[in-house]
């Protein structure tokens, strides 16, 4: 299940894309759109900013804005930044042990291919293509 935390990130870099023409935008101007809180924010885009797929500036003026153009993030990236890996099973998650049953796991295949499914799915569609509503 994706958290909220996920969905959120989702919803404030569409708003940042939407309103990328503006410059920088500020936190309460997001906030209100998003009908998100102010602080639940702060700690989503302290996160973005932190892995630099979002930058912001203090003071008059500031605010926060993309780094890259809107079809340059696939979600999938947006969403494992705020989530973590999408692996459904820990056997796949990116730094799991050598499962020793690896080799005999009648239900790894399905694993494997539900995995590929699933980061296909939000690997292939961009920030781009979820404003401008081609999903």
């Amino acid at each position: 299940m994706i958290s909220t935390r996920a969905r959120y990130a989702l919803r404030v870099m569409a708003d940042l894309a939407q309103h990328r023409q503006e410059g920088y935008i500020p936190l309460k101007d997001i906030a209100m759109r998003q009908e998100i809180s102010e602080k639940y924010l702060e700690s989503i885009l302290k996160i973005l900013v932190k892995e630099r797929i979002v930058k912001g500036l203090r003071g008059k003026g500031g605010g926060y804005m993309l780094t890259r153009a809107p079809g340059e993030y696939p979600l999938g990236e947006i969403i494992e930044m705020t989530e973590g890996t999408l692996a459904p099973v820990a056997c796949l998650m990116p730094e799991a042990e050598s499962c020793p049953r690896k080799d005999k796991c009648v239900t790894l295949p399905m694993w494997k291919k539900f995995d590929a499914l699933v980061h296909d799915f939000f690997y292939h569609i961009t920030l781009e293509d979820l404003v401008e509503g081609r999903i």
